[in-house]
């Protein structure tokens, strides 16, 4: 015999349903702890971002100080950033699932009452809405997600980050006269200074691949995708 619970999951009704009073009280509710919730993550977002911030301010006013300033400080607060990106992306994965839910309720629900059409379930947008609470999961996965915030915020302080980092071996405490002294002062320790700008180089590039591979991805992913996941 089959699972009544599980057919009412996947098969649409027939006819639409007009929600009650009680029913369109107790989504509004629902709606205002999503649109908390996702405000909350959305906050913890901004956190790292600052982190990183602060962090590529005092790593430029360390290497620039004197003329004698290591460039070793912007190497150690791109990694950081890279720590500080990783948070945020598995912050985002979250905050996404809040903020496509909210989505969902503000397109199907909200939009059609303020409309004076009436808020109905037709067996789309509310069972999805209601499987996504049944079996919570995230909509996107990590690369993906830290291909966004690439796009959205870390792209800028990393490409600040390069520039400050090979703009000091370039012209810093003087105008590099060849090729070779500008690989010579990226030297660091027992470290080759061309190994140090090829894995510069590398780094940055490793970046880049993934901010533009994700949004190839992200295209693709829109076409037929689940309302509920979140774009």
């Amino acid at each position: 015999m089959p699972d009544r619970r599980r057919q009412a999951e996947v098969e649409p009704v027939s006819q639409p349903v007009s929600f009650d009073p009680a029913e369109v009280g107790a989504l509004a509710h629902l709606y205002r702890a999503e649109v908390y919730r996702s405000t909350m993550w959305r906050t913890r977002l901004d956190q790292t971002t600052n982190w990183s911030i602060v962090s590529t301010g005092i790593a430029l006013s360390l290497s620039f100080a004197s003329p004698g300033a290591s460039p070793l400080p912007l190497i150690l607060v791109a990694l950081l950033v890279v720590v500080f990106l990783y948070f945020e992306a598995r912050r985002y994965r979250y905050f996404n699932v809040w903020r496509a839910r909210c989505r969902v309720m503000e397109k199907e629900f909200l939009v059609p009452l303020l409309r004076g059409e009436g808020a109905c379930r037709n067996g789309r947008w509310n069972l999805l809405l209601a499987n996504d609470y049944l079996t919570p999961s995230f909509h996107i996965s990590g690369i993906r997600s830290i291909g966004r915030r690439l796009r959205k915020n870390y792209a800028y302080i990393l490409v600040v980050q390069a520039a400050a980092y090979y703009g000091k071996l370039a012209i810093h405490p003087d105008p590099a006269q060849t090729l070779g002294d500008f690989v010579s002062r990226a030297a660091l320790g027992p470290i080759p200074g061309i190994v140090m700008v090829l894995a510069g180089v590398v780094f940055h590039g490793s970046w880049l691949v993934i901010a533009f591979g994700t949004l190839v991805v992200e295209h693709r992913a829109r076409v037929g995708r689940n309302p509920v996941a979140g774009g």
